[in-house]
């Protein structure tokens, strides 16, 4: 049924607040962030099987203003973040993480279309809006493909959800895309994707890979503060993260301070060597003789045995934090190094998500906007009238009780950022 009036829309809303559904949203123009556009059609398959199509802006049909959909029962969908730009509900359960969380990647929804969206997106691929002339029963024809689809994830695999990530990582990661970053020429928006080989994040949109900004080409200077004048962009990033949160997993407690320094001691060498001999180590391969003079990489060298050996007995490990698990079926040429890097970027993630999750709720009522999350650092759009106050509340949060120091640092734009971090000494 297309909802064109009042009482189709009042016998519709009957049974949707009664059962299950999926909701499919189509946007007005899929090169657009969501958040930055608005919704052509809705189609919504009760789990009974009726259908719905509600049009709120296509050219073929009389369309109706969006009606409150939010209700107890659970809303399936194909990308919960981008469900949650265009239409704020509860209860949404992403079903391409039903089938990560089983097979370590998402559903291939992307090859599901029909000839008519394939004609009028080569035809017309410079014109905007093209769902909103794209027929509604196409619209409807390519729904239904994915719908069956999603029904047999969600019958087979639903009890294999993990939970925590549907509810809280996702919707982390929905509140830092929709903050936005501000550039010269407007505002951008970042896509996280979560359905990588080990969780951590990729991050891309609009032709900018916003997880990898280059430091050094000049790329950055074009993120500056929506504040103007009254604000500057602040990075916190983690010192040393991944040594500390393995030492935090093998037991191993490194002393007040650098921890470079720390392990140039036993290296006999300088700062910087060190710094790029530890993480030689950590992510390759650890030498006998270091194993046996530095006790942090005897504790390490250890851990990646046992971890390799439990990966071997059980064909899976899983995660401290979210007890997400990574299967063997889902891995390809593994080695006892590879799976100790995939479990460190595990870990980093996790323990990130964890972060964001307390961090939210404490800073989301203030003007300083958190706009962006890449791997070891967080970038915040600082407005001034927050104090230096708000600045601390962040940096605590994320140091977890003193176990990972973050450098502070901040500039008029991305590019040229000052360290500020003795500022916060107390």
């Amino acid at each position: 049924m297309i909802i064109e009036n009042k009482n189709q829309l009042s016998d519709f809303l009957k049974g949707y607040n009664s059962q299950d559904s999926i909701i499919i949203p189509i946007q007005n123009d899929e090169n657009k962030h969501p958040i930055d556009d608005g919704i052509c059609l809705l189609y919504i398959q009760l789990m009974d099987g009726d259908e719905y199509i509600l049009p709120i802006n296509h050219s073929e049909t009389l369309n109706v203003d969006l009606p409150d959909l939010d209700s107890d029962t659970k809303k399936f969908t194909t990308d919960k973040k981008y469900l949650q730009h265009l239409l704020p509900l509860s209860n949404i359960i992403d079903v391409n993480l039903i089938n990560y969380c089983v097979k370590g990647v998402p559903l291939s929804l992307d090859e599901i279309s029909t000839n008519a969206h394939n004609f009028f997106q080569m035809t017309h691929y410079k014109k905007s809006n093209i769902n909103t002339v794209i027929p509604v029963l196409k619209h409807v024809e390519r729904c239904r493909k994915v719908c069956k689809v999603l029904k047999k994830t969600i019958e087979r695999h639903l009890n294999e959800l993990n939970g925590v990530y549907n509810e809280s990582i996702l919707d982390s990661l929905q509140y830092v895309e929709q903050n936005g970053l501000q550039t010269k020429d407007g505002m951008v928006y970042s896509e996280y994707n979560i359905f990588t080989s080990t969780g951590r994040p990729s991050n891309r949109f609009g032709g900018i890979n916003f997880a990898a900004l280059n430091k050094k080409d000049g790329s950055r200077e074009q993120f500056v503060s929506r504040f103007g004048g009254d604000g500057v962009l602040v990075e916190m990033d983690f010192d040393a993260y991944h040594l500390r949160l393995i030492a935090d997993k093998v037991g191993y407690e490194f002393p007040q301070g650098s921890v470079h320094e720390h392990m140039a001691q036993f290296y006999g060498v300088d700062y910087e060597e060190a710094k790029r001999l530890s993480f030689q180590y950590l992510y390759g391969y650890i030498p006998q003789e270091v194993v046996e003079l530095n006790p942090y990489f005897g504790k390490v060298s250890d851990y990646i045995r046992e971890l390799w050996e439990e990966f071997k007995s059980r064909d899976f490990i899983e995660s401290d934090i979210y007890n997400r698990q990574i299967h063997k079926k889902n891995l390809t040429d593994m080695n006892a190094n590879k799976l100790f890097n995939y479990t460190i970027q595990l870990m980093e993630t996790e323990n990130n998500m964890r972060v964001l999750n307390k961090l939210i709720p404490q800073i989301k009522d203030f003007s300083s906007k958190l706009i962006l999350y890449s791997y070891d650092s967080f970038l915040l759009d600082f407005n001034m009238e927050d104090g230096l106050d708000y600045l601390m509340k962040v940096k605590n949060i994320l140091e977890q009780d003193g176990k990972y120091p973050v450098k502070v640092s901040w500039g008029l734009n991305y590019h040229e950022m000052k360290d500020i971090t003795e500022k916060f000494v107390d």
